[in-house]
């Protein structure tokens, strides 16, 4: 699910490209998850058309994505295929991230990918294409096969029982995986043959049975096909774009935390496994060669005076995993570690930021430590006088920032202890949701900036003169300050949500 300043933030953000309407609808799909048309209408008590063209505009955007099931009719009636659609919270957050994907394209690519010229757009095209920055659209609307009739009611429960975390693999993940191209095809140019080959596809998972039943039995969100036509259609390979991010983000830690030689060769080994990466988050790279990352070092700026031996050092200090074969030496690199060690120490800053420096500690010891801590234990160990431990503590707790338990010790005296500890994983996501709703107020505020000085903004420049020459000026300090500001905010949710 969602977190709550999440889903604000989404819906802004879509009111904001495509109008209050579609805005509405998102909400209303994040809130509640995948909804057939019906429900939408009733929810949103907005009218059929206008809920029919909010949903043309959000899948042709990337933002929705629509799939077809089989829904077991009422006694006696025949089962029926419907229509039903599912939020992409990911893509929604995508469109505040332009600037910083259109600046991967360009110091990959160069500035040219923006030009009018004919072929100069083929030849960037194929650029795009061949650096996996673009890839074909999904299907909008693929079909999801009910379990074979064969399949009988025991197995299903041995499957369920099987997997019981993969049944909810959810029916939303299998809708993604169904109308996701096939690997082979997705940055393929050539374009004859895949309308045929999907078409093909999406026939052969249906039974005769139900393709009568599909036949006969149209769902009602049909006119949403209207205008579908066979041509293959591109879109934004986010998937790529963030990865390359995350890349940049573990090079810039390694670079401030360890040296500039460890983020050289962590950007060698980067570079070599990237394109065997078969998942986003990737825990680690491929085993490497010693001589494949050397001479994947010397290429990169700095690294040409790094010898075998520098290389080790940086390798250790990076603490990959070494795999020895005879003569061969083989390393990995942990990039879950690195995010992890990178989510903390942004944690424990925003505790910095906003407790002070002996919260800072204490929260500090409780996340090194990874286990229930007594008070009196985290006073000495912090140095923290223990009424001020106590005044801190309670808190970091009322704020969601720690979790607490209370021990009763037995015997004839009996004493109340209180225990303390870091749970990582719900921290993370209440730390995620914060900054979601800054990321939110921020973007107000440069909204309201904009509204508030529009008569100065939309003045011809010869006419900013003394005071409204001052006051425009103003303005612009106010909006690169705000959304700098909102530039490194989106690397700390990036860092946590995307990373």
């Amino acid at each position: 699910m969602v977190s709550p300043h999440g889903v604000q933030l989404a819906t802004h953000l879509i009111s904001s490209f495509y109008g209050d309407l579609c805005s509405k609808v998102c909400e209303c799909l994040l809130r509640r998850g995948t909804l057939t048309l019906a429900q939408i209408i009733r929810f949103t008590e907005l009218s059929r058309e206008n809920v029919i063209n909010c949903l043309r505009v959000l899948i042709h955007q990337n933002c929705v994505q629509a799939f077809a099931i089989q829904q077991e009719g009422a006694f006696g009636e025949a089962p029926r295929v419907i229509t039903q659609y599912m939020a992409l919270f990911d893509n929604m957050i995508h469109k505040m991230r332009a600037p910083k994907f259109m600046q991967i394209v360009s110091e990959e690519l160069g500035k040219d990918v923006g030009s009018s010229d004919v072929d100069v757009v083929r030849e960037s095209f194929n650029r795009l294409l061949i650096a996996r920055f673009i890839e074909r659209c999904p299907a909008p609307e693929p079909f999801l096969a009910p379990p074979a009739d064969g399949e009988t009611p025991a197995k299903k429960r041995a499957a369920k029982s099987a997997k019981i975390g993969e049944e909810r693999q959810t029916t939303e993940q299998r809708a993604l995986a169904a109308a996701a191209p096939m690997e082979s095809m997705r940055f393929l140019m050539e374009m004859d043959g895949l309308s045929e080959e999907k078409s093909e596809e999406c026939t052969n998972s249906v039974t005769v049975g139900e393709k009568r039943k599909q036949d006969v039995l149209k769902s009602d969100e049909d006119v949403l096909n209207a205008d579908k036509k066979k041509e293959v259609l591109w879109r934004v390979n986010f998937e790529e774009l963030v990865r390359r991010l995350r890349h940049k983000a573990c090079i810039s830690y390694v670079k401030t935390r360890i040296n500039d030689e460890a983020a050289i060769v962590l950007s060698a080994m980067l570079e070599l496994s990237r394109h065997s990466e078969t998942r986003q988050k990737a825990e680690n790279s491929a085993y490497l060669s010693i001589n494949a990352i050397y001479d994947e070092v010397i290429k990169k700026e700095g690294g040409l005076g790094m010898d075998f031996e520098r290389i080790r050092v940086s390798l250790e200090q990076l603490g990959c995993q070494c795999l020895e074969t005879g003569i061969d030496e083989s390393y990995s690199i942990d990039i879950k570690g690195i995010i992890e060690t990178s989510q903390t120490e942004e944690m424990e800053s925003v505790v910095l930021r906003r407790y002070g420096r002996e919260a800072y500690r204490i929260f500090r010891l409780l996340s090194k430590a990874g286990r229930f801590l007594e008070t009196d234990k985290i006073s000495d160990t912090t140095f923290v006088e223990k009424k001020d431990t106590t005044k801190i503590l309670y808190k970091l707790w009322k704020d969601d920032y720690l979790h607490m338990e209370k021990v009763m010790t037995s015997g004839a005296k009996q004493s109340l202890f209180l225990l303390w500890r870091i749970n990582k994983e719900p921290l993370r996501e209440h730390v995620l949701d914060e900054m979601y709703h800054a990321a939110l107020n921020l973007r107000l505020r440069i909204a309201h900036e904009q509204d508030k000085g529009k008569e100065v903004l939309q003045l011809p420049r010869e006419k900013l003169v003394g005071e409204l020459e001052k006051r425009y000026k103003l303005l612009g300090k106010v909006r690169v300050i705000l959304e700098s500001s909102l530039m490194n905010l989106d690397e700390a949710i990036m860092l946590f949500h995307d990373f």
